[in-house]
C-alpha cells in the first residue's frame, strides 16, 4: 500500500541531492499555465459574461449573476446544523486569539539626533480570498483566510467559492454560513482560475483586488502564477502533505491514522513517515490496511495517495538523520512523535507547521488549534511561511530628518553617489545647502 525508501547505512547526501531522494508529487504548474491563460484573458475582456460561461462549462450551472445574494448568506446561517455552528464558532474564536497576537506595531528608530526612520504597517486595501469546493467542502479554509485578513485590518474582503449544481448554483451552504459568521457579505459563486482572474482584473460585479490568497487545485496555482506581479499572492499551493518523524516510542495506530488523514484529501496528497525504527515501520504498514478499509474515499483518494510516488516510509539510521531528511523535505505539516518530542521539534528548521507529540495531530491544526492551515507545500517551507496577519500587511519606511541631521551625513551621501557614478544623487544633496551643483 505504501513504499519504502531505505536511507540507512551510508552518510546522507546534502542539499538538493538529499531532496531528490525523497518522495514528491508531480505538480506541473507551468504546463497548467498555458491552459489557464485563455481563461484569464476571457475574464479580462468579457468580465461577468465569461464568469457565467465558465460556471456552466466547469460547474454545470447556469447563473444569472455571480455575486451571492445577501439573503442566501442569511438563510445558510439560519439553516446551519447547531453542532457545526458551534464548532465553527470555536474555530473562529481560537484563530482570533492566535492571529490577533501577530499584529505588528509601528516602530520609530532614532538613527541620529534629528533623524528617524519609522516602520509603519499598513494592510492591503482589498483582498480576494478563495475557498475550494471540489472533492470536499472547506469552511475551515474560509476561517483560515478571513480571520488573519480581518485582524490585519484589511478594509475590503471578498470571497469566492465554486458554484454547486446541487445547491442551485450557489457555493456550498456551509461555506456561506461560515462567511456569515465572520461578517463577510461579499461572496461570489466563482471557482478555480476564473476566481483568481476575477479578483486580478475586476469585473462589472467584482472590483479588482490587490491580493489573492487561499488553497486550491493546480488551476488555481497556475492562475496565481499568471498574475504574479499584478496582484500579491500567498503561495502556489500544491497537494497537501504530512511528514511524521517518529521513533520506537510512537504509537503505530496514531501514525497510521494521521497518514490516512491527509491521504483522504486528494490522490496526489503526500503521506511520509520518517523513522529509525524498523519495528515501527512494520507496525504502521500492518495498521494501514484495516484503518483504510474502515474509512471513506478509499479507492478514489486514499489508496492512490498512499501508493503514489509522493508517499513512502523513509528508514534512517537515527533521529539526527531523520531531522536532516525532514528539513530537506520541508513538509507542509510535520508531526514529531518521538521521545522528548519538544526538544526534537525545536531542532527542526523547515516546516509549514510543526505538531509536537501524540496529542497534537495535524487534524487539530486543520480546524481548532488556533494556528493557520494555509501552509507552504512542495518543499516551499524551506523559504516561505504559512498565511498569517503579516501576509496582509506592508511595511512602509517613513524617513524624517532635520536640516542639521541631513547636513551631518551629506558628505557621505555625495561620496557614495560619486562612487556609483550617479552625480545627480549628490547634486540633490548639495542643492539644499548652497553647494555648487552642475549647471550653476
Amino acid at each position: 500500500m505504501i513504499s519504502r525508501i531505505d536511507l540507512r547505512g551510508d552518510a546522507l547526501p546534502e542539499g538538493g541531492a538529499l531532496r531528490d531522494l525523497l518522495p514528491r508529487a508531480e505538480f506541473d504548474v507551468e504546463a497548467a499555465l498555458e491552459k489557464v491563460r485563455p481563461i484569464c484573458e476571457a475574464v479580462h475582456h468579457r468580465g461577468d459574461a465569461a464568469l457565467i460561461e465558465y460556471a456552466e462549462t466547469f460547474d454545470g450551472v447556469i447563473l444569472d449573476q455571480v455575486r451571492v445574494p445577501a439573503a442566501a448568506l442569511t438563510r445558510a446561517l439560519a439553516e446551519l446544523d447547531s453542532e457545526v455552528r458551534a464548532a465553527l464558532e470555536e474555530s473562529i474564536r481560537r484563530a482570533r486569539i492566535v492571529h490577533r497576537a501577530q499584529r505588528r506595531k509601528d516602530h520609530t528608530t532614532q538613527v541620529v539626533p534629528g533623524g528617524t526612520v519609522t516602520e509603519k504597517w499598513v494592510p492591503v486595501d482589498r483582498v480576494g480570498l478563495y475557498a475550494p469546493g471540489g472533492r470536499s467542502v472547506y469552511p475551515s479554509s474560509v476561517i483560515m483566510n478571513v480571520v488573519p485578513a480581518q485582524e490585519a485590518g484589511v478594509p475590503s474582503i471578498a470571497l469566492a467559492s465554486p458554484a454547486q449544481k446541487e445547491f442551485g448554483g450557489l457555493p456550498h451552504p456551509t461555506i456561506l454560513a461560515a462567511c456569515a459568521l465572520l461578517g463577510v457579505d461579499e461572496v461570489y459563486a466563482v471557482g478555480g482560475a476564473t476566481a483568481v482572474a476575477m479578483f486580478a482584473y475586476g469585473t462589472e460585479s467584482c472590483p479588482a483586488a490587490n491580493m489573492v490568497t487561499g488553497p486550491g487545485n493546480i488551476w488555481v496555482a497556475a492562475a496565481k502564477r499568471y498574475f504574479t506581479g499584478r496582484i500579491g499572492i500567498d503561495a502556489e499551493a500544491g497537494p497537501t502533505e504530512i511528514a511524521i518523524l517518529a521513533d520506537a516510542t510512537a504509537d503505530p495506530v496514531h501514525v497510521a491514522a494521521d497518514l490516512i488523514s491527509q491521504a483522504e484529501h486528494d490522490p496526489l496528497a503526500a503521506a511520509v513517515l520518517v523513522t529509525d525504527s524498523e519495528e515501527l515501520a512494520a507496525a504502521v504498514e500492518r495498521e494501514l490496511g484495516p484503518q483504510v478499509a474502515a474509512t471513506k474515499h478509499v479507492e478514489d483518494r486514499i489508496k492512490p495517495a498512499l501508493a503514489g510516488r509522493q508517499s513512502a516510509i523513509v528508514l534512517v539510521s537515527g533521529l539526527d538523520d531523520g531531522l536532516k531528511v525532514v528539513d530537506a523535505y520541508g513538509a507542509e505539516h510535520l508531526e514529531i512523535q518521538t521521545a522528548d518530542a519538544s526538544d526534537v521539534a525545536a531542532r527542526v528548521r523547515n516546516a509549514g507547521a510543526i505538531f509536537v507529540g501524540p496529542w497534537a495531530p495535524v487534524s487539530l491544526g486543520d480546524y481548532a488549534a488556533g494556528s493557520n492551515h494555509v501552509l507552504p507545500t512542495g518543499g516551499c517551507a524551506c523559504h516561505s511561511s504559512g498565511l498569517s496577519v503579516q501576509s496582509f500587511l506592508r511595511g512602509i519606511h517613513i524617513v524624517d530628518y532635520t536640516r542639521d541631521a541631513l547636513a551631518e551625513v551629506t558628505h557621505h551621501v555625495v561620496t557614495l553617489a560619486d562612487a556609483e557614478d550617479l552625480p545627480a544623487h549628490g547634486a540633490a544633496m548639495k542643492a539644499r545647502f548652497g553647494w555648487k551643483v552642475p549647471g550653476q
